[in-house]
């Protein structure tokens, strides 16, 4: 069986697109059309956020650079994606394949650590509202946002640079896109150093953040049934967007764990790459509506 080091591996073959005849020109359409709905949503709200002083606040703050990274995981798909659906032949550069390894899963990580730094935010609004402009203070807000940027930037460099390593034995990927664990499975050099990397990042950057998450969550359950009506409407208000953001991109970030798992081939392709887009397309577009609640909507309407 042939060895290479991935370096030597000139491309790719993503074997997950199927033949769509004259169909491929109205899924362009479609996946355009929601690539220009996703940069127009978010564009929006981070202009409003940073042109107007009265929402610099630690909520919209954490918004802001939730926005910012949707618009960075999707720059990161949906330009690839609309040029291979053209495309009669799904090849990708091993270079190109990496650099999309490396958008996807930062975005990834920088999404789950920004909603944990959300939850833990509205925490402290709800929890010690007292303490809250004290323990929140702008520097902080400022070090958190750049610790979440940082920490994902060099994870995920670490991440990539073991995966470049590897050698392979092939070149396809039964994806429509290039994810980390598409060329691990490639590979017949040792992984173990891969591998264990790999329980490493998923306990800091998915399983750690969702258990800080659920906690920050059922301390803000508790404070509510024990406390006011306004403590209550507050926290509806304010927390229930955040969920259904974060139960969104959790379902997604799930579906996709398992495909790459376990044996899909049973499933229609169509279904497997539906399922795989999930989590890069959908979040993007609906959490800056789920991320605005009423309460918080009027009041950048009346800043305005």
């Amino acid at each position: 069986m042939l060895r290479m080091n991935s370096s030597q591996v000139s491309y790719l073959t993503l074997s997950a697109y199927f033949e769509t005849g004259p169909f491929k020109y109205l899924f362009f359409m479609i996946l355009t059309l929601l690539y220009i709905l996703i940069i127009c949503a978010n564009v929006s709200l981070i202009v409003i956020i940073c042109m107007n002083r009265s929402l610099h606040e630690p909520m919209y703050l954490f918004l802001c650079s939730l926005f910012v990274n949707e618009l960075y995981g999707s720059t990161g798909l949906f330009p690839f994606l609309l040029l291979q659906i053209l495309s009669d032949i799904h090849t990708v550069s091993v270079p190109f394949c990496f650099l999309q390894i490396f958008c996807l899963h930062m975005y990834l990580t920088v999404q789950f650590l920004n909603l944990v730094v959300m939850s833990y935010d509205r925490y402290l609004a709800i929890c010690y509202p007292l303490q809250y402009n004290t323990r929140m203070t702008t520097k902080r807000v400022a070090m958190l946002i750049v610790v979440t940027w940082l920490f994902s930037f060099l994870a995920i460099v670490v991440l990539t640079s073991l995966s470049f390593s590897l050698q392979l034995c092939g070149n396809i990927i039964d994806k429509v896109f290039c994810l980390n664990y598409s060329i691990v499975k490639l590979a017949c050099s040792d992984t173990s150093v891969n591998n264990i990397y790999g329980l490493i990042f998923t306990a800091i950057a998915i399983i750690i953040p969702l258990s800080s998450i659920f906690y920050t969550y059922i301390k803000i359950i508790n404070v509510c049934f024990s406390g006011s009506k306004q403590t209550r409407q507050k926290a509806v208000s304010t927390c229930t967007p955040q969920l259904v953001s974060l139960l969104n991109f959790s379902l997604g970030v799930c579906v996709e764990f398992l495909q790459n798992r376990f044996d899909m081939s049973s499933v229609p392709k169509m279904l497997r790459s539906f399922l795989s887009l999930y989590f890069l397309t959908f979040p993007p577009l609906f959490n800056p509506v789920l991320s605005i609640s009423k309460a918080q909507y009027d009041y950048m309407i009346h800043a305005l």
